[in-house]
């Protein structure tokens, strides 16, 4: 999928989930109950405890590469030789927890969009003049809602995504607070810890009628 296609159908959809799974089987069983639920962004973790995270890229790329509804990605990259791996197992962007340049280069030369985590001015500034499209929020429990605002006072031109204490009694208030799309992972997920991927599902379905309201 090209860059541009992914950024604007991730404007679309605005949900992305972000699945910290505990080893492959665990992780595609949460995957199924996302999409169940109508979530098609899925951000796969580098965070896997047990099993090979970019193998397990590779194979839900591979599930769906004929579904063109789902959106693979990768997650908690911290460098340009995790981001390199990552795009050539199939993911079509690539999410990292803090600002390394040289992962946000290696993403541009393979054209897929790379979304750095920040959390202050200075960092987005950065983040912008190294060409990335759409900023992460994050921890966004921390900073709130409103930091949006306050990112796009002096910094208008910038897309931000929030991601880390997104659930769905607040995400009304990052919709409307403006935000780009958001991430969710604990909050959507935690039905896993126990089998429940029933849970996963109907939390799944509580997000994308959450994310429809705020924009009506």
């Amino acid at each position: 999928m090209r860059k541009e296609q992914v950024l604007s159908r991730m404007k679309e959809e605005c949900l992305i989930a972000v699945i910290r799974a505990k080893n492959p089987e665990q992780g595609e069983k949460i995957v199924e109950a996302v999409i169940a639920g109508g979530i098609h962004f899925i951000e796969i973790t580098m965070t896997m405890d047990e099993g090979n995270p970019v193998e397990f890229i590779s194979a839900m790329a591979a599930k769906y590469r004929n579904d063109d509804r789902i959106v693979i990605g990768a997650g908690t990259v911290l460098d340009p030789e995790t981001a390199r791996a990552v795009i050539l197992a199939g993911a079509n962007y690539v999410v990292s927890p803090g600002l390394n340049l040289d992962t946000i280069k290696l993403c541009n030369r393979y054209r897929v969009p790379m979304l750095p985590g920040v959390m202050t001015p200075t960092e987005a500034i950065t983040a912008l003049e190294a060409g990335c499209d759409v900023i992460k929020l994050f921890p966004g429990n921390i900073l709130g809602p409103a930091a949006i605002s306050s990112f796009k006072g002096p910094l208008p031109q910038g897309d931000f995504m929030p991601s880390g204490g997104v659930d769905v009694d607040n995400v009304d208030k990052w919709i409307k607070a403006g935000a780009y799309a958001v991430g969710t992972g604990s909050s959507l997920t935690k039905g896993a810890k126990t089998g429940d991927f029933a849970a996963v599902t109907a939390k799944a379905k509580e997000f994308v009628e959450a994310v429809k309201a705020a924009r009506r």
